[in-house]
């Protein structure tokens, strides 16, 4: 199964760049964040027609997740369990159907937008810490179900150095704070892998550039949306690579797609 990640950074804005991604690419399950559309305003007809089963929990103007899969998916939980008084559209996990012949019936996902956290001098900053604290045990519960995981998404973390054009200048950031990594960390030393990490450890390899600046053209960008895998789901694990091809079309998203393949 070819699973990916997508912050698509406004659909509707994205529709075309993205329809002609998943026609190159048909990823077996595509995770987007940053939808920015509500849950009836989602374009399901268009990603409908191209084969895909599609769920999304959405909100005006700002955040909103998805799932597409080509096999069909029960949605196991439309909020991250455990924090219920979070208002905000920002995770989706499901069962998902794995193809036919597959050693295993099913395989978790979900579609996660972490928050960012800036300015950390806000409340932003704490709600980040605390939805990753939500996230980590969600995590844990998850592990003891024994089920193929994956947790993708848009994390809004820089793990280390090695995932940040210039760390001296983003040292500070919500994004790259020794909180949010340890937090990460914690995660991670549950039992989950980092699948571009694992397979690439050589570092400095992106998936988001920002607008100003220059960003794309020089390569300043950050390594902030991640595949994080159970033990069942890493030992199946095959590929991960980054498709930079997004990035550079006209009216793109900030982001560009990551992607696992893995042996189920």
């Amino acid at each position: 199964m070819k699973i990916a990640t997508f912050n698509v950074n406004s659909l509707r804005a994205r529709l075309a760049n993205v329809l002609e991604w998943l026609k190159s690419e048909s990823p077996d399950v595509a995770l987007f964040q940053e939808i920015k559309c509500t849950t009836a305003e989602f374009p399901r007809m268009e990603f409908e027609a191209l084969g895909y089963q599609v769920e999304a929990v959405g909100q005006k103007s700002y955040n909103g997740v998805a799932i597409l899969s080509k096999t069909k998916f029960t949605v196991e939980h439309p909020a991250l369990p455990g924090n219920d008084a979070d208002e905000q559209a920002r995770y989706l996990e499901a069962a998902v159907e794995t193809p036919e012949g597959s050693q295993r019936p099913h395989i978790r996902v979900a579609t996660i937008y972490l928050p960012n956290g800036n300015p950390v001098e806000t409340e932003k900053y704490p709600y980040k810490l605390a939805w990753m604290e939500h996230l980590k045990r969600r995590a844990a519960d998850l592990l003891k179900t024994e089920e193929p995981v994956v947790l993708g998404g848009d994390y809004n973390v820089i793990p280390t150095d090695a995932d940040v054009y210039d760390p001296v200048a983003w040292a500070e950031d919500a994004l790259a704070r020794p909180q949010t990594r340890a937090k990460f960390r914690e995660i991670l030393h549950l039992g989950y892998t980092d699948a571009f990490q694992h397979l690439h450890p050589e570092g400095h390899r992106y998936t988001f550039w920002d607008y100003q600046a220059g960003a794309w053209q020089r390569d300043n960008g950050l390594r902030i949306d991640h595949l994080l895998l159970s033990p069942q789901a890493a030992d199946c694990l095959e590929k991960c690579e980054i498709d930079r091809t997004p990035r550079g079309k006209e009216k793109p998203s900030d982001h560009t797609p990551i992607w696992v393949e893995l042996r189920v």
